[in-house]
């Protein structure tokens, strides 16, 4: 199978397109810059040059292809919601290009604001998008599949972590540098789901090959790691102390992640690895932050 990747120079994408490689696949990797389609072309990949504020070169990657992989999205949080309809258009442009035929479209979403409070499973409806939560990926992908596109959804966990790694906890990490202190809100209780990026490419080649249009998979290999665990292996790793911050110290301290560290938000992947066959089988959230320092 050709494979369209978008996204395929970023954490994600990247685990992506070697995972695909390794099964036998031909990626061909949106690339926006020499060094993306330099590095792209190492990895054993085709190039296609390009980016998501043009909907028609997109389009064009996907018409390629015998399936499309979307993993690329803006995380420039100061112009979110502009991102976020970024992203619909894309997703909308790599649909129309698959209509009339049964090839894949893989688009990608979070499991964070699922359920809050409690287990989030694949049966959990996406977030009606509003002012406060912009992002419609999952609606375009449903309205897809709902026109007989083989569009589904992978869901990351708000931890995806492995080498490489520069989302929500190396920020934590890079916190509890400046500040001396690694810090979690409350008791610490409230829980992070987490998987392995390796897990995650995997996941991905499977639902690719096997995925049904409209289907919702959960990329979540731990359902919940409690935040005061994901400080104290932080502090272990820094040695730095360890505290506690009120609800109201949140945004003070952490900034941009105030929210998302104050929220708790366990999520299952019992059906993702009951219909794919899928078991993450990679170190786990903690056992990655207990070796020393990066």
């Amino acid at each position: 199978m050709r494979v369209f990747v978008t996204g395929a120079t970023g954490f994600v994408g990247r685990a992506v397109v070697t995972e695909l490689l390794a099964a036998g696949h031909r990626v061909l990797g949106l690339a926006r810059s020499d060094a993306n389609a330099g590095a792209l072309r190492a990895q054993g990949a085709e190039v296609h040059r390009g980016d998501l504020t043009d909907p028609a070169g997109l389009a064009e990657g996907a018409r390629a292809c015998d399936g499309v992989v979307h993993t690329a999205f803006n995380h420039d949080f100061s112009r979110f919601a502009e991102n976020c309809e970024m992203d619909a258009r894309a997703i909308q442009a790599l649909g129309e290009a698959l209509a009339g035929s049964a090839r894949p479209l893989l688009v990608t979403s979070g499991v964070a604001r699922l359920a809050p409070g409690r287990l989030a499973t694949e049966q959990d409806a996406p977030p009606v998008a509003s002012p406060a939560y912009p992002r419609r990926s999952e609606a375009q992908a449903e309205a897809l599949a709902a026109r007989g596109i083989r569009a589904c959804v992978v869901r990351l966990a708000p931890s995806v972590h492995g080498a490489g790694d520069h989302g929500f906890v190396p920020h934590l990490v890079q916190l509890a540098r400046q500040k001396g202190v690694a810090a979690y809100v409350g008791d610490g209780r409230n829980r992070w789901p987490a998987v392995h990026v390796l897990d995650t490419a995997r996941l991905y080649r499977l639902a690719l090959e096997q995925g049904s249009a409209g289907a919702r998979y959960n990329a979540v290999a731990e359902e919940g790691v409690p935040l005061r665990d994901i400080a104290e292996a932080i502090g272990r790793r820094l040695n730095v102390p360890v505290v506690a911050k009120s609800p109201d110290e949140a945004t003070s301290h952490f900034g941009f992640l105030g929210f998302f560290v104050s929220g708790d938000a366990p999520a299952s992947s019992a059906q993702t690895q009951e219909r794919l066959g899928w078991r993450p089988v990679q170190p786990g959230l903690i056992a990655d932050l207990d070796p020393g320092p990066r």
